[in-house]
């Protein structure tokens, strides 16, 4: 109600009568709404009474649904599980129907024995035929190059008969006691010719020799032959430097070896400087001689592994020696490439030692004129080595001459 003398509304008083009748008629009011709630919640209670069995029943199919996926989930795992199984009988079932098979199938062969033994004949057949097939090929290549001996005369009458020379390509080839008879461009013709006589030769043999020759076209755009050893545990492999097959006229003008390492050092001295600089005429007749060794060397195993045995003397007669390898019963039988193969080289049969070569084509030629022929190296033996003497000759270049040893006549 509002004061009369603020005009504010206050709180509104009560009389005790009015408070009696407001409290009477909640009270009436509360009666009514729980009698209307107490009915509801029996019509509600009746009501859910009604349903209570169909409720219980459709939580009972709910409950049969889920066990029956689970039952179908399970099932359906059965199956795979099964036929996984059943794959992996088939396999095995496979597999033993192929060992049967396979065991029927070795009980038909004949014994292993008689299968090794025509297995045998066989690659004799098929090594037999690579043998003439590089006979054949090795009759072309000696008529191609033209290895004759020309000259000489047979042993009549008691007389005895004298040697020819052996020529390729129509160039003589000298021994290297003879070397110095022949001008330079003669030598490195005739020396070019046999090498790649010798290189087609053990490419069509399957031979790999001690010594390697590279090529090097530092010469008026021509390549220039060298020599150095290739991969082995024997004493010649450590002569792992380059030296030249070929002689010049100017020594000052000689191309540098491909290679730069060092020589090994033999009593014979004949390693030499391969740098860069200008090289004496001493120091290229010596690195000369020891490739020219290094090529003999080549030869004479060769001849081992086509069942030729040459002597140390005989070592330096290089095309005679090839002939003999061309025209030898085991040629084309052994080899690096084919069955029967051969050992690395050099194999302990084969017993020419390098430094007995070398030695032997640095010799005197007088000194070699002295020893008896068909004397061997073991008879003559090797006496100390005097020092080295020089010759120079009218062409322009020098041999070296070394007394006291064996060599080449």
């Amino acid at each position: 109600m509002e004061c009369k003398n603020c005009e504010l509304r206050q709180r509104q008083y009560y009389c005790a009568n009015c408070l009696r009748n407001h409290l009477r008629d909640f009270r009436l009011q509360t009666h009514h709404f729980s009698s209307d709630r107490n009915e509801h919640i029996a019509r509600a209670s009746r009501a859910f009474k009604s349903i209570e069995s169909g409720r219980l029943l459709r939580a009972e199919i709910a409950r049969a649904d889920h066990s029956l996926d689970q039952l179908a989930d399970s099932l359906a795992n059965v199956r795979r599980a099964c036929e996984n199984k059943r794959d992996r009988l088939r396999t095995l079932r496979e597999t033993i129907a192929q060992r049967k098979r396979t065991l029927h199938a070795a009980r038909l062969l004949p014994p292993q024995s008689q299968t090794l033994t025509k297995e045998s004949q066989e690659l004799s057949v098929l090594s037999q035929t690579i043998a003439r097939a590089r006979s054949g090929l090795v009759q072309e290549l000696v008529e191609v190059f033209h290895v004759v001996e020309v000259g000489g005369r047979p042993a009549v009458g008691g007389r005895p008969g004298a040697r020819g020379e052996w020529t390729v390509g129509g160039l003589v080839l000298p021994v290297p006691g003879d070397v110095r008879r022949y001008p330079p461009d003669h030598i490195n013709a005739v020396i070019t010719h046999t090498i790649h006589f010798l290189g087609l030769l053990t490419f069509y043999l399957g031979i790999k020799l001690p010594f390697e020759v590279s090529w090097s076209c530092r010469r008026f755009g021509v390549g220039m032959p060298w020599i150095g050893a290739g991969q082995g545990t024997e004493s010649w492999a450590k002569w792992t430097a380059k030296h030249p097959l070929h002689l010049t006229s100017n020594p000052s003008s000689t191309a540098s070896s491909p290679s730069s390492s060092p020589s090994p050092t033999l009593p014979v001295s004949l390693a030499d400087s391969e740098a860069p600089e200008q090289v004496s005429a001493h120091g290229q007749n010596q690195s000369f001689t020891t490739g020219l060794a290094m090529l003999l060397y080549n030869v004479c195993y060769l001849a081992h592994s086509q069942g030729v045995e040459i002597p140390l003397s005989q070592a330096g007669d290089a095309l005679s020696n090839l002939w003999a390898v061309c025209c030898s019963g085991e040629l084309g039988r052994r080899s690096h490439s084919t069955t029967p193969l051969l050992l690395p080289p050099t194999p302990p049969s084969f017993t020419l030692d390098f430094a007995q070569v070398l030695q032997a084509t640095a010799a005197s030629p007088a000194r070699a004129a002295r020893i008896r022929p068909g004397r061997s190296a073991q008879e003559a033996g090797i006496s100390k080595m005097r020092s080295e003497r020089i010759v120079e000759e009218e062409d322009g270049w020098d041999v070296v001459e070394l007394g006291g040893e064996e060599g080449f006549g």
